[in-house]
């Protein structure tokens, strides 16, 4: 039997229904405006062995036929999940996992399916609602649900999930989500947004998600299914016991010696220099040593003496956070590492290039400008048909010194590389100030925390070493949190790997000098308060600026001319009737400009009832003769005035002159005299037939309309 529940958000309905679709799964149903979204959730019968993690798995399959569409290519199938489906499905991801018990062993895997979108309203905000839906009412052990809203504000009025156009016109896109007393995950973009407009957002979004979680409690009170009884890992009590005793002392020296070394200008590079991670070595050392003791005495319990390990070695390091205020590598917590930068590496053939070292992180960035025609076209259920802006992060192996199979971007890397994207679009120029279709490509050299933040740093240096002319230049920081008992807690500044994986938060903040422009905020305890987002806000945008005057002493802003390597691009606009007349019968005329001036592209189209042209190449000298070429076809004769210039054509020689072709049907005459600088016999000698000759209207009869001419390039 059908059960459904409902909920008014911003005026608009969200609507949950079970026991109608899939029925064999924990399945809801969310229709949100045009938006269908079957979500289903299913736990294996079994706990997986040897797993040292909870193995949640989400997915969101796309069907083009949500939208009306046959899907584009050869096979006419969905393939590969796009781009949208694997940042949506790590957006749901997220809230999720901090609320399951760790020590759950089952599979768990929650797949949403696109049934209808309306390309009007997101269905991400769905989807997230939806999969926290079926777990809480589900036989599944989730027992605190979720609820997520996404936030646009524009002029002064806050909008409870925007659409795609009131995207366009907001100052900033947030998605919130979290539990009835604490926020969970944040993901934004914004355009140079104050850290008390993020506050602000986020506070009005939790007021949403308290609604939203009362309404899947009451839900679950009508559906009525119990929660299964499941087996948890547990941990050896006498295994955890030796690897402590084995392991505590031998790790405290570890960190009895970086906090001896901190203190010590001349011991605190052993720390924090050099290639290795000092405290990973040791503690790997340490690790290795207590493994092989323990095997042999506990063969059955490996898994017991890994988690019993890291357990001791996070407590330590925590508390040696907390209580010591000293970090693993040295630093205070709002320290934030040795910066070095650098641009055009390779100025001979790359359009732009930086280089952003920060400790052990190290991103190379790389930009292509190509022609508007190059720009991404996606074949998605959203609001956009072309991409103009790309940017895509590479994580090859060797940036942590390992060794993996290489089997194209992973989830992670394609969620880093839209984050990154997302911090620098509302910096780049728009069409129609800079014709121009971007895209950067950070590789990851070296990773040790924060490569996201350290490829936006990048990306920044490569478009300022290209000369595009960005709006403001962007940098990043990752910000980290220690949750203590009660109220104590730590935010770190810049964290490297081991704060990230031992600690409570990790906060990436991407900004100008002005404000945010793209924020991402993971939580893996049961969520935060808004004071410790505050100080954690406050702080990221100290850190941000620190690393942002560190960028600027290596390129203190974009270089005056583009790149000698990068292709040059004109556009301009001509009447929208024009448009036949210039490409001619079968495109012969456009066709004829492109091989006359040797240009690499000329495009003309019908742009919001404007004609656009677009030149393209190498050479801006004949990108300058093209464009007079087309601006003079536009012309009639009543239309030429004195001292404009043309790109004309020889087309008829006497012995007192020649006459020179501007427009179709109207010729000039170029005299002898000024056929070269000197005095010349005959004009032969100097001009031929059908030769391209740049000139100036010198003189216009104004009885006869007879018109001389002067060259330009003598």
């Amino acid at each position: 039997m059908e059960t459904k529940c409902k909920i008014d958000l911003g005026g608009k309905t969200m609507e949950f229904s079970t026991g109608k679709l899939a029925i064999q799964a924990n399945s809801v149903i969310v229709k949100f405006e045009g938006n269908g979204i079957l979500v289903t959730a299913v736990m294996s019968k079994r706990p997986s062995e040897h797993l040292d993690f909870f193995p949640l798995s989400v997915d969101v399959e796309e069907r083009m036929y949500a939208a009306g569409k046959i899907p584009g290519g050869f096979f006419k199938r969905e393939g590969r999940a796009s781009e949208k489906a694997i940042l949506t499905s790590r957006l749901t991801d997220r809230p999720l996992r901090p609320l399951f018990d760790k020590n759950l062993r089952n599979e768990v895997q929650v797949i949403a399916t696109v049934l209808s979108v309306d390309t009007i309203n997101l269905y991400d905000i769905s989807v997230i609602n939806g999969a926290s839906m079926a777990l809480y009412i589900s036989d599944i052990p989730f027992e605190e649900p979720v609820g997520a809203v996404r936030m646009g504000k524009i002029n002064e009025n806050w909008i409870i999930n925007p659409t795609y156009d009131e995207l366009k016109e907001s100052i900033i896109d947030i998605v919130v989500a979290g539990t009835e007393s604490a926020i969970l995950m944040v993901e934004a973009g914004g355009r140079e947004a104050s850290e008390e407009t993020v506050i602000e957002a986020i506070g009005k979004a939790h007021d949403q998600i308290k609604k939203i979680v009362a309404l899947q409690k009451e839900f679950k009170e009508k559906v009525g299914i119990e929660k299964s009884p499941v087996i948890h890992f547990e941990i050896n009590k006498d295994v955890e016991a030796k690897t402590k005793e084995l392991a505590e002392e031998k790790i405290k020296k570890v960190l009895d010696t970086i906090e001896d070394y901190s203190k010590d200008p001349e011991k605190a590079d052993i720390i924090s220099g050099g290639t290795k991670d000092f405290l990973k070595e040791e503690i790997s050392g340490i690790k290795d040593e207590i493994m092989e003791k323990l095997s042999e005495e506990f063969p059955e319990d490996i898994d017991s003496i890994g988690i019993s390990f890291k357990k001791i070695e996070r407590d330590l390091v925590r508390d040696m956070i907390l209580n010591k205020k000293i970090r693993p590598d040295g630093r205070k917590a709002s320290e934030i590492r040795k910066i070095t930068c650098e641009v055009g590496l390779f100025p001979e053939t790359t359009h732009g290039m930086g280089l952003f070292t920060r400790g052990k992180t190290q991103a190379l960035t790389i930009l292509a400008l190509g022609t508007i025609r190059e720009a991404q076209r996606l074949d998605n259920l959203g609001g956009d048909d072309f991409k103009r802006y790309m940017h895509h992060y590479n994580f090859p192996p060797f940036s942590t010194g390992e060794t993996w199979f290489l089997r194209g971007p992973k989830r992670r890397e394609i969620g880093h590389g839209v984050l990154a994207e997302k911090a620098l679009k509302p910096m780049i120029p728009k069409e129609e100030d800079f014709p121009y279709a971007l895209r950067l490509v950070s590789e990851i050299l070296s990773s040790n925390g924060s490569t996201s933040m350290a490829s936006v740093c990048g990306s920044t240096l490569a478009l300022m070493d290209a000369g595009v002319p960005i709006k403001n230049p962007v940098s990043g920081i990752a910000m980290g949190l220690i949750k203590g008992e009660g109220d104590t807690f730590e935010v770190l500044s810049d964290i490297q790997g081991i704060e990230d994986f031992y600690g409570d938060m990790d906060f990436k903040v991407a900004g100008t000098r002005n404000g945010i422009t793209a924020l991402q905020m993971d939580i893996k305890i049961k969520g935060i308060d808004l004071e410790i987002m505050k100080v954690a806000l406050a702080r990221a945008k100290e850190g941000r600026i620190h690393i942002l005057d560190k960028m600027l002493e290596t390129i203190p802003e974009s270089r005056a001319a583009l790149s000698q390597a990068a292709p040059k691009i004109t556009v301009f606009k001509i009447p929208k009737e024009k448009i036949g007349d210039i490409i001619g019968p079968g495109g012969k005329h456009i066709k004829g400009i492109k091989e006359e001036f040797k240009l690499e592209e000329i495009d003309i189209t019908d742009s919001n009832g404007e004609g656009m042209v677009s030149i393209t190449s190498s050479d801006g000298e004949a990108i300058d003769m093209a464009r007079k070429k087309i601006e003079s076809m536009l012309k009639g004769p009543e239309d030429i005035k004195l001292g404009e210039e043309f790109v004309g054509t020889v087309a008829g020689i006497t012995s007192y002159g020649a006459f020179i072709n501007l427009i179709p049907g109207t010729d000039g005459l170029l005299h002898i005299s000024k056929v070269a600088r000197e005095r010349i016999k005959s004009v032969e000698d100097y001009l031929k037939m059908g030769e391209k000759v740049p000139v100036r209207v010198a003189n216009i009869d104004p009885r006869s309309r007879k018109i001389s001419l002067e060259r330009t390039d003598i």
